[in-house]
């Protein structure tokens, strides 16, 4: 059994918390808007009270094999941190360079950012990432493109 102050079971506990936060992103998202092969629930939201008007927001991202969210921005107060829990996810933000990002590996994205590119990065393994989000209160967390 691992020692719960280890830094692995640290890890791990993170780990889950970041990937609950992604579940609740993806939760708030309307199911007609999301491409198949992905599946979002969010898992956690709370108000900030050292920031007045912010809240965070943790969503867990689940693809299949194969899977992928249409191109999508989040409310220009959003400020999102990506941590992926299993497999690996594509990823491209508007400007910048299309990457892959291993469990245990993490992206931002900055307020009003236009994610180009979200996708399972294997056509065999399921992947699953945890976004978490801090927001303006009442903001629209996601809005796919048209």
């Amino acid at each position: 059994m691992q020692d719960p102050a280890s830094p692995i079971h640290r890890r791990s506990l993170v780990g889950g918390l970041e990937a609950a936060g992604l579940v609740v992103l993806a939760a708030s998202l309307p199911s007609q808007a999301r491409a198949e092969g992905d599946a979002a629930r969010k898992v956690f939201e709370q108000a900030l009270p050292n920031l007045p008007g912010q809240v965070l927001t943790a969503v867990v991202v689940e693809y299949a094999p194969g899977g992928k969210s249409p191109p999508h921005r989040h409310d220009a107060s959003a400020s999102v941190f990506a941590y992926v829990l299993s497999g690996s996810i594509r990823s491209q933000v508007e400007g910048g360079e299309v990457a892959v990002y291993r469990a245990g590996q993490h992206w931002f994205e900055p307020p009003g950012a236009h994610h180009v590119v979200s996708e399972n990065a294997s056509g065999t393994e399921p992947a699953s990432l945890l976004a978490v989000l801090i927001a303006a209160a009442g903001a629209r967390l996601t809005v796919y493109d048209p």
